[in-house]
């Protein structure tokens, strides 16, 4: 990227970026730097060049021979480490440690000269941070692992001071659900360094898998580690569910772990183990069935996804045994905090307990939320016994938070903010901005995700500290992109879902608070790509991809705006089924049709699209619920007739819900027309509760109210089998009407058997279309 810049701060300075390029050099940095000056001219380092440490910054000879060592082993230079320089040396890199800096133990000062390069930090951990900057302003091609040819050494003359804005920049992986080898969890880390992140939240135990070796307990990983078989496809995708009869396991074992610390201290990652408590904890009580409030029900590792019932009892049996399993924990992880979880703690099992309800009684608590407190309260004044501080879910906040705990808000921003105004540090990993296992482009081309939507522009946009008063603001320590695996069995597809999602995270946990620009950080980051492109990371591309919206012009024709992120590529676009090329129409407006439509579109970043549009009679027409649905479903009355036709169960965006009714439109054309054909789609997840509805009147009137030519179809489908996308057509020889009613019967309660067994069922509907 071409920049000239001249003493901006990172606020103003992303305001600019896109506008400035008189300069040829280029500052592609990810994270920002909060304070930076460019310059002209480059530093070129050759065979000459020399990388000085002395004596007195001892220190720092790690953190410097990681960086002579991956530029040695790109460019084949044969750089040499000296132990002094004259002040006036020149083709020099210098790093010294300078404690009157005034940066915090992270923060660094970064000179670029045509001359020499200065790096000083007040401590190793800011000089590992100025190395990140440093090694990025070289060529990308230093991450290679193999000698490059043919490359410029150099680094483009600036002036950086630089500290991160929060103390917490983390990744947290899940290893529960799916465990992941030990040499990607080192890659992981690898990973957080390069983005200059500094926590590692390991997500150890869960329902489905104790990943942990605990030697006073080795039935943990002789049986807790072991799931029977894993639930295939989506958790709602089939009904009856089907699994894969394969056992799956892993875990780590105790000198595996202590290598694993060993590794994220060299690289400044902190790591923070999650032991999960009292919920989430079907793998534990497998194990050791005592700890469960029905020892004698046969508790196994679970198999499918979700919040199971079965919790830890809160009796002394399990107040030893997690004394002990943290006993352990303290001595594999030196980290100040320790995460107790504390989440998605089902109530039933208490509830059935009659020792639970004598302990409510015995306490003077309230309900079993004010036991759950308890329990939090407990575990946290032995964990504060041993030096350490807990970190929970917002679940905590319930029945009373624990009076040293940190929270981690994950349900939306509400828990944090709550936990910040009653002066609780907090952790904002919000799932609306964080959660990097919802889907980041189309669910209909991705890979398989639990659900949601998350692009990665609106990643970008998250402020941790909105709606805060300053005062309550210096409570949010940080924050932190959350990476569950329920689908997402090996590390390609951990990579994938987490990159580059997880670069935007670091630049908001590391840039000053103020206005961002996308645009500059999608060009920043086009060239970091490129960085772990070297480092062989799986990352999604979908920051390439082409997006269609539709909208109506004044006389009423749709129109397809297609949208990318990428500015620097041009879209080339086809009307008529052939493959769009370079010399295709180039997309500069709206494209407008009269007919049913295939839009294939190329751009000359190599991004691939195709929708097929429905040109209809109903196309932008209003319609009216006779029962609406939810607060916040289709306000404006546009999604039955948008002229995009849903295109997969996974996207929940596409359709319209209607719970426990009928699901009645009415259709107005503006006119009395010619009606031939009317058709529309429900959707069928039946473990969702979605059912396609009993039957479907679609009739045709002039006036509103006389619906005299009602076609009434059953809709018939196997209850058993995958979620599915059922059509209902009702043809119409000669008639000719101005309003079109959709009568769809609700199914009613869900039958015996079934997961939500008598409950009402929803009816899922989208594009009405009207021939």
């Amino acid at each position: 990227m071409k920049k000239n810049i001249l003493s901006l701060s990172f606020v103003f300075l992303t305001f600019f970026l896109s506008y400035l390029h008189a300069q040829e050099n280029n500052y592609n940095l990810l994270p920002f730097p909060a304070q930076f000056n460019g310059g002209e001219g480059q530093f070129v380092l050759n065979a000459q060049t020399k990388i000085v440490l002395t004596a007195k910054d001892a220190l720092l000879k790690p953190v410097v021979l990681s960086f002579s060592n991956t530029l040695k082993t790109a460019s084949s230079l044969p750089l040499t480490l000296a132990t002094a320089a004259p002040a006036t040396a020149k083709n020099v890199v210098l790093v010294r440690l300078n404690k009157a800096l005034g940066l915090g133990t992270e923060g660094y000062k970064l000179l670029v000269s045509q001359d020499r390069v200065i790096l000083e930090a007040a401590t190793p951990q800011g000089a590992f941070y100025g190395i990140q900057t440093l090694l990025q302003l070289l060529p990308v091609e230093v991450f290679s692992p193999t000698p490059v040819a043919n490359v410029a050494w150099t680094v483009p003359v600036c002036q950086i001071q630089d500290r991160p804005r929060f103390s917490h920049r983390g990744l947290m992986l899940d290893v529960g659900r799916h465990f992941m080898p030990v040499s990607f969890i080192k890659k992981y880390i690898d990973l957080l360094a390069l983005h200059k992140m500094n926590v590692f939240h390991w997500h150890l135990t869960e329902d489905q898998g104790w990943r942990i070796e605990i030697k006073k307990y080795p039935k943990l990983t002789q049986i807790g580690s072991k799931r029977k078989e894993t639930l295939v496809g989506h958790y709602s995708e089939n009904y009856p569910q089907k699994f894969d009869g394969k056992e799956h396991g892993g875990f780590y074992t105790q000198a595996e772990i202590k290598d694993i610390v060993k590794y994220a201290q060299s690289k400044y990652v902190t790591i923070i183990p999650e032991i999960e408590m009292p919920g989430h904890s079907s793998a534990a009580l497998a194990a050791y069935p005592e700890l469960g409030c029905e020892p004698s029900k046969g508790y196994e590792v679970a198999t499918k996804w979700g919040v199971m019932k079965d919790v830890y009892c809160p009796n002394e049996k399990t107040f030893t045994f997690l004394q002990d399993v943290l006993t352990e924990v303290f001595a594999l992880f030196p980290s100040k905090y320790i995460h107790i979880g504390g989440d998605e703690c089902p109530k039933d099992a208490w509830k059935q307990s009659e020792f639970c309800q004598d302990l409510i009684k015995k306490l003077k608590l309230k309900d079993e939320h004010e036991l759950q407190s308890y329990f939090i309260k407990r575990i946290e004044k032995f964990v504060n016994s041993k030096g350490r501080a807990i970190i929970g879910w917002d679940e905590i906040l319930e029945g009373g938070v624990a009076p040293n705990a940190t929270v981690m808000s994950w349900r939306g921003t509400k828990g944090g903010i709550e936990a910040a105004k009653q002066k609780h540090n907090v952790i904002m990993t919000p799932n609306t901005y964080c959660y990097l296992d919802y889907y980041q482009a189309n669910p209909a081309n991705e890979p398989l995700a639990i659900g949601g939507y998350l692009p990665l522009e609106k990643v970008y946009e998250y402020n941790p500290t909105a709606e805060l008063s300053a005062d309550e603001q210096k409570y949010i320590l940080g924050i932190q992109g959350n990476v569950w695996t329920e689908y997402m069995p090996t590390p390609a597809q951990v990579e994938y879902m987490t990159f580059p999602r997880a670069s935007a995270i670091a630049e908001i946990a590391w840039g000053p608070s103020g206005p961002k620009n996308f645009e500059d950080f999608s060009t920043r980051l086009k060239t970091h790509l490129k960085r772990m492109d070297y480092q062989k990371v799986n990352y999604s591309k979908r920051i390439l991809d082409i997006r269609a919206v539709t909208q109506f012009n004044n006389q009423g024709q749709l129109q397809v705006r297609l949208e990318k992120l990428d500015s620097d590529s041009k879209i080339y676009y086809t009307t008529d089924g052939k493959a769009p090329t370079t010399s295709s129409t180039e997309y500069l407006m709206p494209i407008t049709l009269d007919k049913i439509t295939t839009v294939k579109a190329i751009t000359t970043a190599g991004a691939k699209f195709e929708e097929k549009f429905f040109i209809h009679r109903a196309k932008g027409k209003s319609y009216t619920y006779a029962n609406p649905p939810a607060e916040g479903v289709d306000t404006d009355k546009k999604k039955l007739t948008d002229g995009q036709v849903a295109q997969s169960p996974r996207n929940n965006s596409e359709w319209v819900r209607i719970n426990g009714k009928d699901f009645e439109i009415t259709l107005d054309l503006g006119e009395v027309r010619p009606v031939t054909k009317v058709s529309t789609n429900f959707l069928k997840i039946i473990m969702n509760n979605v059912f396609p509805p009993n039957s479907v009147e679609i009739g045709l009137s002039r006036d509103g109210e006389n619906f005299k030519e009602a076609i009434v179809q059953p809709v018939k489908y196997q209850l058993e089998g995958p979620w599915d996308i059922l059509p209902v057509v009702a043809d119409f020889k000669t008639a000719r009407a101005r309003y079109v009613r959709i009568r769809a019967k609700n199914a009613g309660p869900a039958p015996e058997g079934h997961p939500s067994a008598g409950r009402p069922t929803t009816i899922a509907m989208d594009e009405v279309v009207v021939d």
